[in-house]
């Protein structure tokens, strides 16, 4: 069932204010961040678009099962979770760089020195639940793929989303670009 945007908005401010895992910031506050991280950039509105909605699925998989935040012992797959629920409003160009997000962490644990040292505690710990960094053949792989480098950018905006008291755009503020990202 595809959500309309007075879901995903009705979603993540009823849901996004729980807390993201152990990192400093809750839900809601992360995807701002990283929108707003996307739209300084330059990014189109897809990519903005991405940034926002790329750990929806977190928010889908805690109400699924009925919790209040996302169960951090376990990976939930959350980018292909979001997916059903974004297909049909939202084009490929938000689609695929939102399921390749945690493809390019691994990718980048690989490709980057100094990666893998710079994530968050906590996003290296989901790293491992999401199958560690990749080999040489995965990570090419990878780079094959159509919106790879949307979603490396998305990753890296993702990785600096979480910055406690950060000041950015209210949800809101995001209305127009998610009706321009539409089909």
């Amino acid at each position: 069932m595809t959500l309309t945007l007075a879901e995903i908005t009705s979603l993540l401010q009823q849901r996004g204010t729980a807390q993201y895992g152990t990192e400093a910031v809750n839900q809601l506050e992360h995807a701002l961040q990283c929108a707003n991280l996307a739209q300084h950039a330059g990014e189109t509105s897809h990519t903005i678009v991405a940034s926002l909605l790329h750990d929806l699925g977190h928010l889908l998989a805690a109400a699924r099962e009925g919790n209040v935040e996302h169960d951090i012992s376990k990976d939930d797959l959350h980018q292909y979770i979001a997916l059903p629920f974004l297909r049909g409003l939202f084009p490929e160009a938000v689609l695929q760089p939102i399921r390749l997000h945690v493809d390019a962490k691994r990718y980048l644990c690989l490709a980057e020195a100094g990666y893998w040292e710079a994530l968050s505690p906590a996003s290296k710990r989901s790293l491992e639940q999401q199958g560690g960094v990749y080999t040489d053949e995965q990570a090419h792989a990878f780079l094959e793929q159509p919106w790879a480098s949307e979603a490396i950018r998305v990753r890296r905006y993702d990785d600096l989303a979480k910055v406690a008291g950060a000041t950015v755009p209210e949800l809101d503020s995001y209305r127009s670009l998610l009706e321009q990202a539409c089909l």
